[in-house]
């Protein structure tokens, strides 16, 4: 890649981009199911780019853009500062907790029952499928392309020699099924009222529908805290954002280098961005006064934008056909697993805006983070539920469990030990309920339309 395979990348996206957001001003079907543009325009690039028709000459480096891009994001969201509310502490943490529990169990449940699912019905229509195909749905639903690559390599050296295209084709049915069920239940969600930012459709302004904003209800979108004559305000806020992002990249190469460990570079990159806003200080003889969180936030949401386009675009479509009978059922338990940990599970464990965060893990959970960040900025434009901060934070929890999925995982299904396996990965989704229960972090009582959102406890204090 060179630097001018990038500009034309990202040109042939803005223009996409901007071709979208025309059809959402225009297309009272887009407006209805809330499509964001940047979404529509992922399609778009999906279609004429090289995994379809291949009128648009993308380089073959689009699919490696979004996962660079999450760290920017990221980096805007801690760079922005994070603080218990005062009086509230109890309750932060208590959201956390149940977060962090409802998470873990979502990537339990993911491996163990579609493993035993494969083995005990699947194997016995289809003889020749091994003990380790059910892993293929995790790999693919909750690691994503890049995952089901990694893991579908460690199979093959082990004699699966189709892991690699079935674990490419579980990301991509993944991916779909995130962004079309996702966008149905959103509708759904608003319907029954267990939307905190967004409501029905009939209750939304023009200029929302639309996404047009009418002259007389223009805001700013920052103010200049740093004089152009030294340095652009927009440079200053952009080269804050930069600094985390690059460090917390080259700090989590260092980390894999030295310790073998291997965390999520995104939250590396907020960790570094919290230290930045902890040295800066937000008092008045500190720097922070100089930073304008509106900034910070629209560059972080622009991000964004471009973040879901490369996520949708370079989804691969080849080889969705191959294994077809064991594989479709292998991805029809899947399909059912995350819904149900939608519906069922998300209130039981999320008190406050309990669907934000519930679509945000059914998104993440079906192929990539790009899919759960796109659900969740339909329903969630402005990060007011919290989900953003809470995942940064609570991320590293996961990254064991996984890990330990993805290395030892082949060996064991393949080596004999697939039972143990699934005891280890049905133990971890028992602990997380009990836990959830023992520490009240288990809401069923409550009703859904009464949940509160997370920034009014903020305000109630």
């Amino acid at each position: 890649m060179t630097l001018y395979t990038l500009l034309v990348d990202f040109t042939l996206a803005s223009i996409l981009i901007l071709i979208s957001m025309f059809m959402r001003s225009k297309i009272k079907l887009l407006q209805k199911n809330f499509i964001p543009a940047s979404l529509m325009a992922g399609f778009l690039g999906l279609a004429l780019g090289p995994g379809f028709l291949n009128i648009l000459p993308f380089s073959v480096d689009i699919g490696s853009y979004a996962g660079v891009i999450i760290i920017f994001v990221f980096a805007s969201v801690g760079i922005n500062g994070f603080s218990f509310t005062p009086g509230n502490m109890k309750k932060d943490l208590k959201r956390m907790g149940a977060y962090a529990s409802y998470k873990i169990l979502i990537i339990g449940v993911l491996i163990f029952i579609p493993i035993t699912f494969s083995i005990l019905v699947i194997s016995k229509w289809v003889p020749e499928i091994n003990y380790g195909f059910g892993l293929i749905l995790a790999t693919g639903f909750y690691g994503g392309h890049g995952t089901a690559a990694a893991v579908g390599s460690t199979f093959e050296n082990l004699g699966f020699a189709a892991a690699t295209d079935l674990g490419m084709t579980s990301a991509t049915i993944g991916i779909l099924a995130g962004i079309f069920g996702g966008l149905i239940f959103i509708k759904m969600a608003t319907k029954k009222g267990y939307t905190q930012y967004v409501k029905d459709f009939s209750e939304i302004s023009e200029d929302m529908r639309t996404g047009l904003v009418k002259p007389d209800n223009r805001v700013s979108i920052g103010t200049e805290t740093i004089s152009p004559i030294a340095l652009d305000p927009l440079a200053f806020h952009v080269a804050l954002l930069l600094i985390p992002s690059g460090l917390g990249y080259l700090l989590n190469t260092y980390i894999a280098d030295t310790w073998g460990l291997d965390f999520p570079t995104f939250t590396i990159a907020f960790i570094v961005a919290l230290l930045m806003y902890a040295f800066m200080g937000k008092g008045k003889k500190g720097v922070y006064k100089y930073v304008d969180e509106n900034v910070v936030n629209r560059l972080g949401s622009s991000a964004t934008d471009y973040l879901v386009f490369f996520g949708v675009a370079s989804i691969k479509l080849p080889v969705v056909l191959e294994y077809a009978l064991p594989l479709g059922l292998l991805m029809l338990s899947g399909v059912i697993i995350v819904i149900l940990m939608l519906w069922a599970v998300g209130p039981l464990m999320n008190y406050e805006s309990w669907f934000e965060r519930s679509i945000f893990v059914y998104g993440y959970a079906t192929g990539v983070f790009a899919i759960g960040l796109t659900l969740l900025r339909v329903v969630d434009p402005n990060n007011k539920s919290k989900t953003l901060t809470d995942t940064a934070i609570v991320g590293p929890l996961n990254t064991p469990i996984e890990l330990f999925a993805w290395s030892a995982g082949p060996a064991m299904l393949l080596g004999g030990q697939h039972w143990s396996f699934i005891g280890i990965y049905a133990a971890i989704s028992i602990v997380c309920v009990v836990i959830s229960i023992k520490l009240k972090w288990w809401y069923w009582k409550i009703p859904l339309g009464d949940r509160p959102d997370a920034s009014a406890l903020d305000r109630d204090g």
